[in-house]
């Protein structure tokens, strides 16, 4: 299968609800494949590739607005911003499955890949970092029932400063991992069966 994959490589490909995208869930919205990429002022590239099965909800409340919508560019997803203001309703924690949820019905799967010159050290720390952009996009992250995971890949195609470039790297990485987790809701759409979740587009157009 990562043979065929790999063969079927294309600049262009589809969002939301294909392949490991298909079943993918979200406290409250459809779940499914966000992708999203962003360049640092240096001029190395960074793209994030994100399966969203999570079991917090990527939408604030009940309502259109996304926790990444800080970080959208050009309405990739929506474009509706933040809630003009915030209820205690919005910050109540929403949980697929309520009490009968389990860890293996959840997990948010990501990899960020850059044209940087990085060590394995330094990949490892850029993970670290980009992952700091999954409590950007998805409320609650990092619980017992998450299996919340970031891989990192370099080509190794252009220096980095150690300290202040693989840090800002990192940052831009850590923004691109919430837009593709947001991008990958917006662009789901609901599984064909009575009682699914709705998709994000089928609530909010």
């Amino acid at each position: 299968l990562g043979y065929a994959a790999a063969n079927a490589a294309s600049d262009d490909f589809e969002l939301g609800s294909v392949g490991a995208g298909m079943g993918a869930t979200t406290a409250n919205l459809k779940g499914g494949l966000g992708s999203a990429s962003d360049v640092t002022d240096d001029g190395v590239k960074v793209a994030a590739l994100a399966v969203v099965n999570a079991v917090g909800s990527v939408a604030v409340g009940n309502g259109p607005w996304f926790w990444a919508a800080p970080f959208e560019v050009n309405s990739e997803f929506g474009g509706r911003g933040l809630p003009p203001s915030f209820t205690q309703d919005m910050l109540k924690p929403r949980l697929k499955g309520g009490t009968d949820a389990t860890a293996a019905e959840n997990t948010t799967l990501v990899v960020v890949v850059t044209d940087a010159q990085l060590t394995k050290p330094q990949a490892r720390r850029l993970a670290m970092i980009a992952q700091t952009g999954m409590a950007r996009a998805i409320y609650p992250v990092h619980a017992p029932l998450h299996g919340d995971v970031v891989f990192a890949a370099a080509t190794g195609a252009k220096p980095v400063d150690p300290l202040f470039g693989l840090t800002k790297l990192g940052a831009i990485a850590a923004n691109t991992v919430a837009r593709a987790i947001a991008r990958g809701v917006h662009s789901a759409t609901p599984l064909p069966f009575p009682g699914a979740l709705p998709s994000w587009r089928d609530r909010f157009g």
